[in-house]
């Protein structure tokens, strides 16, 4: 019976190792002296703890006795991942199962220890690919948003000259008014509150714009989907009145808040009504707006951009949202592959529909937050 064992315990192809209750190795195989690097001389009679990283080994045999005086198992008959330490000094991952032999006394404990050095290393090789495929999917990302801003830098030019010619303006009020022999100090007054109004204004065109350009990790909170659009409007509207294009909201009271990265939805907003305009700068000055509509439906949240232009070219319907297809004459084809891949990284789905009576309707859905009301 015992050379039969023996013969298990040997073509077994995991490592195993057999202590007593003094934690002293009674047995091991082959397998054991391969993952260790030891011979069986150097193990046999010597505690286990031999193969255990240091902070592990110093309280070992406290369990141990723990357990034979307790019965309470923390890892006997349960098995889990730790770390082993080779002859080297090496430290490696293992599949841990302990079982108590039975009948035997005083008792004896056997281990069985599977490598876990190869399942680690594609762990980590598939952890660090996805972390590149998201650092080139940011990268990307921020170049797009790039380049849709320096598209719209006559109108952000626009936007921040109206309140720095009104500060000029006031300024010049301002010290005209303090010039007189007998001023009339709440003229001037007005006029240096007109100055500060004219200031803020600026500086809040150059905050949405700041944040717009920063380049950062996803950063993900609870969001006011209304909140988003209205930030994304102060900058939209300048390329708007560029183009004698009225935005229009439409916006649905107390909706749920959403989850997600304010910027990168601002990005799929700023693209989506860009396009929005570019279809409808040439139509009859009734049809020439884009509105902005949110609503409350049953996956969520719905934030759509509507346009009354001519509507959607057949000839790239079924290719709408692949990178790279475009009419466009100046067109990278990235925006709505872009602004696609943004969405269903927040749990949504962007997807195209014919406006009524006519033009398109592009829109997209979030899960709403349970309970969380704005």
């Amino acid at each position: 019976m015992l050379r039969q064992f023996q013969s298990l315990l040997d073509a077994c192809v995991d490592a195993v190792v057999i202590i007593d209750h003094r934690g002293l190795i009674e047995n091991i195989n082959p397998a054991a002296c391969r993952l260790f690097g030891h011979e069986p001389g150097d193990m046999l009679g010597r505690n286990v703890a031999m193969l255990m990283p240091e902070s592990d080994a110093r309280v070992h045999d406290q369990h141990v006795t723990r357990y034979i005086r307790t019965g309470e198992a923390h890892i006997i008959g349960i098995g889990r991942d730790v770390y082993a330490q080779r002859k080297d000094g090496t430290q490696f991952p293992v599949a841990l199962a302990i079982g108590q032999l039975t009948g035997a006394d005083p008792p004896r404990f056997v281990g069985f220890m599977h490598d876990l050095t190869g399942r680690h290393q594609d762990t980590a090789q598939r952890i660090a690919a996805q972390e590149a495929v998201r650092e080139a999917r940011e990268r990307l990302t921020h170049v797009a948003r790039l380049s849709t801003l320096g598209e719209m830098t006559t109108g952000l030019a626009h936007e921040l000259n109206q309140p720095l010619t009104a500060i000029a303006m006031y300024a010049r009020a301002a010290e005209r008014l303090a010039a007189q022999p007998s001023p009339e100090l709440d003229e001037v007054v007005q006029a240096l509150q007109q100055i500060a109004a004219q200031a803020l204004r600026a500086g809040e065109v150059i905050r949405r714009l700041r944040a717009l350009v920063r380049n950062r990790h996803y950063q993900e909170e609870l969001l006011d989907l209304n909140a988003v659009v209205r930030d994304l409007v102060v900058l939209a509207e300048s390329d708007a009145r560029m183009h004698h294009v009225r935005i229009e909201l439409e916006l649905a009271d107390e909706l749920p808040q959403v989850l997600g990265d304010t910027v990168q939805l601002q990005q799929v907003l700023l693209n989506l009504v860009r396009n929005a305009i570019d279809a409808v700068q040439h139509a009859p000055e009734p049809d020439r707006a884009v509105t902005l509509r949110t609503s409350l439906i049953a996956l969520g949240v719905e934030l759509a951009v509507c346009d009354r232009g001519p509507g959607l070219d057949p000839a790239i319907e079924g290719r709408l949202f692949e990178a790279f297809a475009t009419t466009k004459p100046e067109g990278t084809g990235l925006g709505l592959a872009i602004s696609r891949s943004i969405v269903e990284s927040h749990g949504g789905k962007l997807a195209w529909k014919a406006n009524s009576p006519q033009g398109s309707c592009f829109h997209f859905h979030l899960p709403a937050v349970s309970g969380a009301l704005t």
